[in-house]
């Protein structure tokens, strides 16, 4: 990764993520930041991304011209009930986009690994929900 250094990922809010960050537009105007502390199972469940349109002139000023804000399913269903998106939500839309790219004039070698690979993430994802269902867990806050 090239920002490697700078992958940080205390639990702490404000805290900018890196890894899209592999392009001119994500690395000059698209922001990243979890918006709350870690949960108890360790993980942040609100980011918010910003747009930003950057000043042409010195008398211009930075300006946020899109916030899109994301709040994760906080505990479980059984316990809490639904509250936010799932991880597999928002890979279902990044896969669709790269569907939609590749049925039209923006077919590619890279969007088809992509696909695949977001597929496969899926997969497993599935493969861990049928496990906890088996095991009586799934919706709970329990291994």
């Amino acid at each position: 990764m090239e920002n490697q250094e700078k992958v940080n990922t205390e639990g702490f809010i404000g805290r900018e993520l890196f890894d899209h960050k592999n392009n001119k537009f994500n690395r000059e105007c698209v922001r990243v930041t979890t918006a709350d502390l870690r949960a108890s199972d360790n993980a942040h469940h609100k980011y918010v991304i910003d747009v930003i349109e950057w000043a042409q002139t010195s008398d211009e000023v930075d300006k946020i011209v899109k916030i899109c804000a994301l709040d994760f399913q906080n505990g479980g269903l059984k316990e809490v009930g639904a509250n936010g998106i799932t991880d597999q939500a928002l890979l279902a839309i990044v896969l669709d986009r790269l569907r939609s790219f590749n049925d039209g004039q923006f077919r590619c070698r890279e969007n088809s690994v992509a696909i695949t690979k977001i597929e496969e993430a899926l997969m497993w994802m599935e493969k861990r929900a049928n496990d906890r269902a088996r095991r009586g867990v799934e919706g709970e806050r329990k291994q």
